[in-house]
């Protein structure tokens, strides 16, 4: 029996996945979920209130706390800990954790008779840490930029972005210098969370180290004249940088208490896309997953770092080796829902009869469902843009044409913001709750001219990090991983007869987005 665990700290909640190697399966899971099971961080849907709507953080002793209870639960339903033989894990990408002196020294000596947060709350020189939602960064972003720049973009994979780490440790010391200085290191909630499992500080993998604004990914090395334009000696204040399929350290004895074997290996962490990466079977170029939420993601393998000349997509280390694109789309499940409700239809005809009551193409029909603002392409300004042969917002358009419109405008809007990461995707990969869309999914697959998957992996983020476990500890080969745990459920044909039709329609489309959102 090999078992490898795998960790997930998302925004919201701490999953965990054991997988059985040998018998191919999962053989565990279990969740913790952070405002009903620990309310008494007062971080409901994880974040911490506020009364600036830009500034989302959280408590990272909840984090802490999570994993204890998590840990404790797998145990008592007799999770098969005692068999697991390495660990890692996922965490939400850009939240940062700031620790004094004190840290590694409490890592060290923990005590197998109290919990983590009570012991570690000396070693925090900041009480709560910014996530990725944070959006309070907008003037440090602005100074970066201006002191580095464009090879701020084309050396780390993206612009100054608001929810990055960069940005937010530079206002952390513009406001409170004091509490800076005292920082000695600042982790990633991944880097974080791998050690307290290491009892030690362990280093940060380039996947979402990627992430910060701050990694060179020609060098894989910290940059050091952008992390001095960030921050007054923010080089010695970061864990190092260093490849993620290597293992940070061994498991320290405090896990004992919830049946884990003390000195297991524990594979260095990364960020949850990264992980959902390889979760999804897509580790290698040439594979392309879609998840299909509230928002909309589009994420893909590159051999070599690609910069997105639009600064919309981001690029970030893949665990497997090479690089990641993501580019995200704000208005996805949400435009969709916007549209149905606004036609009176229920799910059942929006993702089947519709399309069948419509052709391909829609006889030109596009929009712009920019319902909340859009970061992919940037838009300010929400509201819906509507072009074709029949007026939309005059009520002629039917439903069906409607809602081809906005599917057939969405799935255009990921080929036409995704093709400078190549265009030569023979499959592209569905999952989320879109991916049930019998009509969504043809028209990707034919707006794509690729064979779509479509898989069923709702803890792809745990999967992956479990997936890494195995890779990075057991020494198990990926393309064995990914055809144990990553098999498609359905797979959907393009209609080759089409890709003329989709060429000029992706034209048209360009013309259409050009207009409102001008470079």
């Amino acid at each position: 029996m090999s078992l490898y665990l795998g960790l997930d700290s998302s925004t919201q909640g701490l999953k965990g996945i054991i997988i059985d190697t040998e018998k191919q399966k999962i053989v565990f899971s279990e969740a913790v979920n952070f405002g009903k099971d620990l309310p008494e961080f007062r971080c409901q849907e994880g974040v911490l209130d506020n009364p600036n709507p830009l500034v989302k953080h959280s408590d990272p002793l909840l984090w802490a706390a999570a994993l204890d209870l998590l840990l404790e639960r797998m145990n008592q339903k007799n999770a098969p800990m005692d068999k697991v033989e390495g660990i890692s894990g996922s965490g939400q990408q850009h939240g940062s954790v700031y620790l004094n002196h004190k840290f590694e020294g409490i890592l060290e000596n923990l005590s197998t008779n109290l919990k983590l947060p009570s012991q570690l709350a000396p070693a925090l020189s900041r009480k709560t840490s910014p996530i990725w939602m944070d959006s309070s960064t907008s003037q440090e972003c602005r100074e970066i930029s201006d002191a580095i720049g464009a090879r701020l973009q084309d050396d780390t994979g993206s612009p100054a972005i608001e929810r990055f780490t960069g940005p937010q440790i530079r206002k952390f010391w513009k406001e409170t210098p004091k509490a800076y200085e005292e920082t000695a290191v600042i982790h990633l909630v991944s880097s974080f969370m791998a050690s307290l499992l290491c009892g030690k500080n362990a280093p940060m993998d380039f996947g979402d180290g990627a992430g910060m604004n701050l990694l060179n990914l020609k060098t894989l090395k910290w940059d050091p004249e952008i992390t001095e334009a960030t921050a007054p000696q923010l080089l010695s204040k970061l864990p190092p940088a260093v490849s993620p399929d290597q293992v940070g350290g061994h498991l320290h004895r405090y896990f004992t208490r919830y049946g884990l074997k003390a000195g297991i290996p524990v594979v260095i962490w990364s960020g949850d896309n990264p992980n959902s990466l390889i979760g999804c079977g897509a580790a290698k170029p040439g594979i392309a997953v879609i998840s299909l939420g509230t928002s909309d993601t589009f994420f893909a393998a590159m051999s070599n770092p690609k910069v997105d000349p639009h600064g919309c997509g981001h690029v970030f280390g893949n665990p497997a080796g090479g690089f990641m694109s993501l580019i995200c789309f704000k208005n996805g499940s949400l435009a969709r829902e916007r549209i149905k409700d606004e036609c009176g239809k229920d799910w059942d005809y929006f993702n089947g009869k519709a399309c069948k009551k419509t052709s391909p193409g829609n006889d030109g029909n596009l929009m712009l469902p920019y319902f909340v603002p859009e970061i992919t392409p940037p838009v300010l300004k929400e509201g819906l843009r509507c072009r074709g042969t029949r007026e939309f917002t005059g009520g002629e358009a039917s439903a069906a044409v409607k809602i081809r419109a906005v599917m057939e405008s969405q799935a255009l809007s990921m080929r036409l913001h995704s093709q400078w990461i190549g265009d030569d995707f023979s499959v592209v990969r569905v999952t989320g709750g879109a991916s049930r869309s019998e009509g969504f999914c043809q028209i990707l697959a034919d707006v794509f001219q690729a064979r779509l998957e479509k898989i069923a992996i709702p803890d792809s983020a745990a999967l992956g990090a479990a997936m890494r476990a195995a890779n990075g500890a057991g020494k198990v080969d990926w393309d064995k991983l990914t055809e144990a745990y990553c098999k498609p459920e359905e797979k959907i044909k393009p209609n080759k007869r089409l890709k003329e039709l989709y060429d000029n329609l992706l034209e048209d489309y360009r013309q259409f987005e050009s207009e409102v959102v001008p470079d």
